[in-house]
C-alpha cells in the first residue's frame, strides 16, 4: 500500500494549534462607518481570524472558510443529513473505476470580477490547490489523490484520481475547495491572502488583519444551490465580520446592539443571553473530530498502552465538562462527533481511579515521590503538554488546569508547556512531546484518517495531523478501505472500526463535543448553518 502524502499539520485546526495567530486583540469596531443595525447590513463580531492568510486553498484553519464562504460557491452543495446537491455543477458522473468524476456546469455563472465560469475555471482552482507553490494546508488533504483535470469543453470538467476517493464530493462542497477566480489566483498568493473573488453573493474588500472585512451584496447573484432558503441575491445588502478575541467585549457589543450577532458566546453567559428578551442564542453542534487530548504514543510514558489506559480512565472528563461548561457542550466519548455520519455510539470510555491505579502498578509505577506523583525506577511519571495558550477557546487554558489537578489526583505530573506557536510547530513535527490537544471541523468521517493515519504522522518539514504519532495497521487499512467504499453503510462500518480501535488503544482522550454558539439580536432573521457548522448568511436579514 503507497504512502499517501501527509495532511498538513495545521490542516483543519477549527479551534486548535492553527487559531495561535489569532488571539491578537482589537477594539470594539476599529473601522470606520455606520453602526450595525440598519436594515440590510449585519455586523458579526468573531473571537479568531484566519492565522496569515484568507484564502481557503492555502490556509492553515477553519476560520478561513467562515470569513470566504460568503465569496466563494462550490461545485456541489451538502445539506444537513450529508446528501450531496448540485450548485456550480448542474450535474455529474463517476466512471466505474470510480477514478473520474465528470462535472456538467452551469452556463450562466460569472465571477464578481465579470469574468465567466467554466471549466477552465475549475481546472484552474484545483490546479492552485496541488501546486507546490500555494503551500496549501487544509485545502490539499480534502483534495485527496488528485491526478489533474481537463476541460473537455467551456462547460464539462473532467477530474482525474490516482484510485478511488469516496469523500471527494464532500470536501468539493466544502469553502476550502470554493472556485475563485482565475484572474485573482493569478495575482498570486499575496493578493489572494488579503482578498478572494468568487461567485459568490456578497463581494468583499481586502481583509485589515486584527480587524476584520466588509462585504457588499453582489446585485447579479442568482445561483445559490437547492439547499439555501431563497434564490437571487443576498437579502443583506452588507455584511461585516469584525475579529474581537475578548469573550466580555463582543458580548457586551451584542448586549449594547453594536453587533447583530458574535460567535462563541461564553458558556457561563449563555442562560444570561437567553433570558435577554431583545436577544437569542442559535447553537449548532459541529461535526468532525471532537476536542480531544493526543497521547503521544511514539515516546516517553505514554508509549505503553497502560498508562494511556490509566491517564484515560484515571480522569473524570465528563463531570470535568459538565461543571464548567454548563451544559452547552456535551462529554465527548468518540473521536468523532455524534453528528458525523460514521458515529459510533457504542464507544463509551469510562472514568475508573482503581482501575486506573491498577495498570499504573501493573506498567511499573509503584511509587511515589515527594509530592505524590507516581514513579518507576526513581523517575517521576511526568508528562509535557505541548498547549499553546493563545488559541485557548473556550475556556480551554480553565479546563486544562482542572485536567492537570485531576491528573494529579491520579499520579501524573502533568506540565502545561505554554510555548509559542512556531516553537510549537516544530515540537510537533519532531514529537517532541508527551500530549497535544485539537478539534476539527469536517462533515465527514475521513477526518479520521487525517487524526490516525501512519500517513499523516508529521515529520520535519512534513506536515501531519496523526497527534498521536499512532500507527497500526489495521487502522490503516480500514481507513483506506472507507477511501475506496462507494457505500456509505459499508464506509460507516469501517469508520465503526476505526473509533474502537483507537479508543482501545487509547490513542485519544476525548474530551468534549464543540458546538458553535451563536448570540443574534431578536430582529436577526434567516441565519442558516454550513455543513461544516459555522453559519451562513446569505438567507439572512434584520427584521425592522
Amino acid at each position: 500500500m503507497g504512502r499517501r502524502p501527509p495532511v498538513p499539520l495545521a490542516a483543519g485546526v477549527g479551534v486548535g494549534l492553527g487559531l495561535a495567530l489569532a488571539a491578537t486583540g482589537c477594539g470594539v469596531d476599529a473601522f470606520a462607518g455606520p453602526r450595525s443595525g440598519g436594515p440590510g447590513t449585519l455586523t458579526f463580531a468573531v473571537n479568531a481570524e484566519p492565522s496569515t492568510c484568507l484564502d481557503p486553498h492555502q490556509a492553515s484553519t477553519d476560520t478561513a472558510a467562515l470569513f470566504t464562504r460568503p465569496v466563494l460557491d462550490s461545485l456541489v452543495s451538502m445539506d444537513a443529513r450529508g446528501a450531496i446537491h448540485p450548485w456550480l455543477a448542474r450535474s455529474w458522473r463517476v466512471s466505474a473505476d470510480q477514478r473520474t468524476y465528470t462535472f456538467e456546469l452551469r452556463g450562466d455563472v460569472r465571477f464578481s470580477d465579470g469574468t465567466r465560469f467554466d471549466a477552465a475555471a475549475v481546472r484552474a482552482n484545483l490546479d492552485h490547490v496541488a501546486a507546490p507553490a500555494t503551500k496549501s494546508q487544509l485545502a490539499i488533504g480534502f483534495l485527496g489523490p488528485y491526478a489533474g483535470s481537463t476541460a473537455v469543453d467551456a462547460d464539462t470538467v473532467q477530474v482525474r484520481l490516482r484510485e478511488p476517493y469516496a469523500p471527494l464530493l464532500s470536501a468539493l462542497s466544502t469553502a476550502y475547495l470554493g472556485i475563485e477566480s482565475p484572474a485573482s489566483i493569478a495575482r498570486g498568493q499575496d493578493g489572494l491572502c488579503t482578498r478572494v473573488v468568487g461567485t459568490g453573493p456578497f463581494t468583499m474588500r481586502p481583509y485589515v488583519v486584527q480587524q476584520g472585512v466588509d462585504y457588499r451584496r453582489n446585485p447579479g447573484y442568482r445561483w445559490a444551490p437547492p439547499t439555501a432558503a431563497h434564490q437571487g441575491p443576498a437579502r443583506l445588502s452588507r455584511l461585516r465580520i469584525r475579529v474581537i478575541p475578548e469573550d466580555s467585549v463582543r458580548l457586551g457589543g451584542l448586549q449594547s446592539g453594536q453587533f447583530d450577532a458574535i460567535a462563541s458566546v461564553p458558556p457561563v453567559t449563555v442562560r444570561r443571553v437567553r433570558a435577554d428578551p431583545r436577544l437569542a442564542v442559535l447553537a449548532r453542534q459541529s461535526p468532525g473530530g471532537n476536542y480531544a487530548y493526543y497521547p503521544n504514543t511514539s515516546r516517553g510514558p505514554f508509549s505503553d498502552v497502560r498508562v494511556r489506559r490509566a491517564f484515560r480512565a484515571g480522569i473524570d472528563f465528563p463531570t470535568i465538562v459538565e461543571r464548567l461548561y454548563f451544559g452547552v457542550f456535551q462529554p465527548a466519548a468518540s473521536p468523532l462527533s455524534p453528528s458525523t455520519a460514521g458515529f459510533d455510539g457504542s464507544v463509551r470510555p469510562r472514568y475508573d481511579p482503581a482501575e486506573a491505579a491498577r495498570l499504573l502498578d501493573e506498567a511499573g509505577y509503584t511509587g511515589r515521590d515527594a509530592q505524590g506523583y507516581r514513579t518507576k525506577d526513581g523517575r517521576t511519571l511526568a508528562l509535557r503538554w505541548n498547549f499553546i495558550k493563545a488559541v485557548a477557546r473556550e475556556q480551554r487554558d480553565v479546563l486544562g488546569a482542572q485536567v492537570q489537578a485531576a491528573a494529579r489526583r491520579a499520579g501524573f505530573r502533568l506540565d502545561i508547556d505554554n510555548t509559542p506557536v512556531g516553537e510549537a510547530i516544530q515540537h510537533f513535527n519532531k514529537g517532541e512531546y508527551d500530549m497535544g490537544d485539537t478539534s476539527w471541523q469536517r462533515a465527514d468521517a475521513d477526518i479520521l484518517r487525517s487524526l490516525f493515519s501512519t500517513a499523516t504522522i508529521a515529520s520535519p518539514g512534513a506536515y501531519g495531523m496523526n497527534y498521536p504519532r499512532y500507527s497500526a495497521p489495521e487502522t490503516d487499512r480500514w481507513l483506506e478501505g472507507a477511501l475506496a467504499e462507494p457505500d456509505p453503510a459499508e464506509r460507516a462500518a469501517l469508520y465503526a472500526q476505526v473509533q474502537r480501535k483507537v479508543t482501545d488503544d487509547a490513542a485519544v482522550f476525548p474530551v468534549y463535543v464543540f458546538n458553535y454558539v451563536l448570540g443574534v439580536q431578536r430582529s436577526v432573521q434567516g441565519v442558516q448553518w454550513e455543513p461544516q457548522g459555522f453559519p451562513l448568511f446569505y438567507d439572512a436579514w434584520i427584521r425592522s
